[in-house]
């Protein structure tokens, strides 16, 4: 595998002291499926580590292959740190744990997700079996307690990233489950499925909280009335944690809020496969079939008091811990997002 760099056209009229703007591209001799970013620690005076400068954190690339390999790149130097071998098909999607702990975990078509540790030099942790189908998403929970994981199949499974054992199925919708994330304070997530729906789920009881419902606007589109027009291929949390977006087979990007049960905003477009909030918010990429990443103008919103307040108690409290306070019911109902 090679790095290469080709600066641009006008790289030789500036001087060689300035910045010039650069086209990376990292060779990976497969067909790229997955990718994940992290970063590697900052490097110790005296260390033997190559990869990072001392004193300064790195940017990492996971990048999941169709021949099972997982190839993992210092992003600025196009260094090739790994070459992680295990997976028998097509790596569909990776996730590192949120903490900086190094850990990763990809999903394959194989069947299994497998838990890699980078910081035991890439050495394989777990392989967690369970599905019947093609593994495509993996989602880490914020708090890096838990893992959702969707294949081909009705439901999702839930995962302890402590004993990597099965926590249970979500069983709920009528087809197959094809993206999943939590929010930002771990305590809510959402599945999209084939079905046209988006379910939210309390992760740690297993309790459905609300479906949304991705009805065709005859109005503004233009297509047969098929049976599967709105499925759903892609389900995403705003940074904050007060918005949805979904991407559907009904030509429709939408936006959602979390209290209301029909979408704040839409916006056409052709071949959505993925979509992804901006960390900082503000901004949705969503990604087409036809090559191209489109980005759109998301609602900004400054989080109330309470929603500030509910997610700060909610990063460190299960759900259950919330039902064992001695607080009043309404406040219990808040805190667990069952007052929509």
């Amino acid at each position: 595998c090679k790095a290469s760099e080709r600066k641009s056209r006008s790289s030789k009229a500036e001087p060689r002291n300035r910045g010039v703007a650069k086209e990376k591209t990292l060779e990976c001799g497969q067909i790229v499926w997955g990718l994940a970013f992290s970063t590697w620690p900052a490097a110790e005076a005296g260390g033997t580590e190559p990869v990072c400068a001392v004193g300064l954190p790195c940017l990492i690339l996971a990048t999941g292959l169709n021949d099972g390999q997982i190839k993992v790149w210092e992003v600025q130097t196009g260094h090739l740190l790994f070459s992680l071998l295990g997976h028998q098909d097509v790596v569909r999607d990776l996730s590192f744990a949120p903490n900086g702990s190094l850990i990763l975990v990809s999903a394959s078509r194989d069947k299994t997700l497998r838990v890699w540790d980078l910081s035991r030099d890439g050495r394989q942790v777990q392989v967690l079996s369970g599905h019947v189908q093609w593994v495509y998403c993996c989602s880490i929970s914020p708090d890096c307690s838990m893992l959702c994981s969707a294949a081909g199949e009705k439901s999702a499974l839930l995962w302890s990233m402590r004993s990597y054992t099965l926590i249970r199925r979500l069983e709920g919708h009528q087809s197959s489950v094809v993206s999943c994330d939590f929010s930002p304070d771990s305590a809510l997530l959402v599945t999209a499925s084939y079905d046209t729906c988006v379910i939210m789920w309390d992760p740690y009881t297993g309790e459905q909280l609300r479906t949304l419902r991705h009805v065709p606007l005859h109005s503004a589109l233009d297509y047969s009335s098929e049976v599967h027009t709105s499925s759903l291929r892609s389900v995403c949390f705003s940074p904050e944690g007060l918005y949805l977006a979904t991407v559907a087979d009904d030509r429709l990007l939408r936006i959602w809020a979390l209290e209301l049960r029909s979408p704040v905003a839409f916006a056409p477009m052709t071949n959505g496969l993925c979509c992804m909030y901006f960390p900082h918010g503000g901004f949705i990429a969503t990604g087409t079939r036809d090559g191209h990443v489109q980005f759109w103008t998301a609602p900004r919103v400054l989080s109330s008091l309470k929603h500030l307040c509910r997610k700060a108690l909610r990063t460190f409290l299960t759900t259950y811990q919330v039902l064992a306070l001695p607080i009043p019911r309404k406040l219990k109902e808040f805190l667990t997002y069952r007052t929509f």
